[in-house]
């Protein structure tokens, strides 16, 4: 796995990438902050408030403590990967039986967790914030994450509208539609959790001892500096909450778990306090439920079905196996038996100790100028959130307000009480075969235009600052995008033979580059020429292509493409 470092080897600076000049004008401090701790992002009056010396030094203080064991972790999944790639299959570990045996319990349940029945996710963005939050969920899960692009003013700006949701004085004026958002006294709030960046990720506007510092560090130390206070004065157990990203072993939850308890101490907070749920979206990570929860057990607040990156995590495992190519993601749903299995055996592990077992995302959103696609979008949701709700679910997740209603029906019509958590699932019985069973289904051409579409406009989406986009009737974001580039690569890899033609075609380099010109047009008789011309598909483009051409599959779409949206102040310093 590429190092934070590695990321960021060739230069940056906006000179020397040929960028154009960048509009913000750069203001700079003449506080000094601790030393070795270095911003090299604009820094804008309003974001003073957050960037302070005491909240970098504290985020510093976790950097220097806890990037060894990151950087380790990082070369554990990189050791794995390539044990996967030789021919070896992830299964549980028999060292760590006697936990997953064990009878042992999670922390209590907060009371304001107790009923989570639906949870709407979203970007860090002001308005998205506002409406989340009047919106009637239990749950918004402000995303920095998959459905953020990580420019430097979404993440700093997405700091403050977070301190101003915590401290409900948070308000946006859309002045183009003459429109005032604000939080609805009427309306219950939903809870706030913060999904931080996964460990891989860096984040290059902050060094510190004159590296990039890991981006979930900032994302968590930010925040939980400038809140704890504000959450402790509403009173005990209101949080904070987090969602815990693309983990694939316990011993990254031991991670985060010192995290917590490192800043608690640090900032004279009860342990404990910090609860965070964890998100089972990659398939080694599948086989160590019961040991994340036991590293995480005084911290956790269950579990989730990440079900989007699951599907590209088991793509991705198995990239280097010719036996199993995954059919169009499509067709691959969560009836098909390793996702069943998948969702039945987190199910069982989460009510064993104590916590939540939550549901997966409806990508859907309302369709409004088709009636009958739209009532097509609802069933789907609708089928989508029985099964999970009579399979033992404790809540789900939607991505769009006009779908909570929905969810939040056939909730309370199969889940009168807060939880299931009395669902203990003895019936179930999940093999390490189950859990890699191959999904059934065709891999067709219409299934690699389709991931080539979706792909390269997603990411001309994300290099525009937008990393939550809808497309084709269904909300997209970094997942839903890695599964088109990952299964585009294993394709080609493995020269696959597309199903359903009368003369047999391969998967080759030469028909995924006419693929690619092909869906640029389409694309842009489908966008119109003026977007066409004025965004970043061309470029989108040239990466997605790339990465999908490549002979070696990069970890992570975002992580390659990241150097491309990075606007580096070199002398910079507050």
């Amino acid at each position: 796995m590429a190092s934070l470092m590695d990321v960021l080897s060739e230069p940056l600076g906006m000179k020397s990438r040929g960028m154009a000049a960048d509009r913000t004008r750069l203001y700079f401090s003449s506080r000094q902050f601790a030393e070795g701790v270095r911003v090299r992002g604009a820094v804008l009056p309003e974001f003073e408030s957050v960037l302070t010396a005491e909240a970098l030094s504290f985020v510093a203080d976790l950097v220097r403590s806890f990037r060894p064991r990151i950087e380790y972790v990082l070369q554990c999944r990189a050791d794995d990967q390539a044990r996967y790639d030789a021919g070896d299959v992830p299964g549980f570990d028999s060292a760590t039986r006697e936990i997953r045996e064990g009878n042992w319990k999670c922390a209590l349940t907060p009371t304001v967790l107790e009923d989570r029945r639906v949870e709407i996710t979203g970007p860090v963005e002001r308005k998205m914030i506002i409406n989340a939050l009047n919106s009637g969920a239990r749950v918004f899960m402000a995303d920095f994450e998959d459905s953020l692009s990580p420019t430097w003013t979404n993440l700093v700006q997405g700091q403050i509208n977070l301190r101003d949701a915590v401290n409900r004085t948070i308000e946006y004026e859309d002045k183009a539609r003459n429109k005032r958002y604000a939080l609805d006294p009427i309306v219950k709030m939903a809870t706030l959790f913060v999904r931080p960046r996964g460990w891989h990720l860096p984040e290059a506007h902050i060094e510190v001892d004159g590296r990039p510092i890991p981006g979930c560090l900032m994302d968590f130390g930010l925040y939980f500096f400038h809140n704890h206070a504000s959450f402790r004065a509403q009173h005990s157990g209101s949080g904070p909450f987090f969602y815990l990203p693309k983990m694939q072993h316990a011993r990254e939850a031991a991670i985060w778990n010192a995290v917590f308890n490192h800043a608690q101490d640090a900032l004279g907070v009860p342990r404990g306090s910090i609860k965070a749920t964890v998100l089972i979206e990659t398939l080694p990570a599948v086989f160590q439920m019961n040991e994340i929860l036991y590293e995480l057990r005084d911290h956790s607040a269950g579990l989730n079905c990440g079900r989007w990156d699951y599907i590209f995590s088991f793509i991705k495992t198995f990239k280097g196996h010719p036996q199993r190519i995954v059919p169009d993601r499509g067709q691959v749903g969560m009836t098909q038996h390793f996702l069943k299995s998948y969702t039945e055996l987190l199910i069982q592990t989460c009510h064993k100790r104590g916590v939540h077992a939550m549901g997966g995302m409806a990508a859907q959103i309302p369709i409004k100028d088709n009636p009958a696609a739209n009532e097509a979008a609802v069933a789907k949701v609708r089928g989508d959130k029985l099964r999970e709700v009579r399979a033992g679910h404790d809540g789900t997740w939607v991505a769009h307000p006009g779908l909570i209603n929905t969810a939040m029906e056939v909730f309370d019509a199969n889940m009168p009480q807060a939880n299931q958590m009395h669902v203990m699932r003895e019936d179930v019985t999940v093999t390490e075969e189950d859990l890699v069973m191959m999904p059934v289904g065709k891999r067709t051409i219409q299934g690699l235009r389709e991931n080539t579409r979706v792909g390269i406009q997603y990411l001309a989406a994300w290099l525009a600052g937008t990393g939550s986009v809808p497309l084709y009737n269904l909300m997209e974001d970094a997942a839903t995008a890695e599964i088109s580039r990952v299964q585009n690569w294993q394709w080609l890899q493995h020269q696959v033979v597309l199903d359903g033609e009368s003369v047999p075609i391969r998967v080759t380099l030469e028909l995924l580059s006419r693929v690619v010109e092909e869906e640029m047009v389409r694309i842009e008789q489908e966008v119109g020429s003026a977007k066409f011309a004025s965004g970043h598909f061309k470029k989108a483009a040239m990466i997605f292509g790339k990465q999908c051409m490549a002979k070696k599959m990069d970890e992570f779409l975002t992580l390659g493409a990241y150097k491309h949206i990075v606007r580096l102040a070199p002398e910079s310093r507050l």
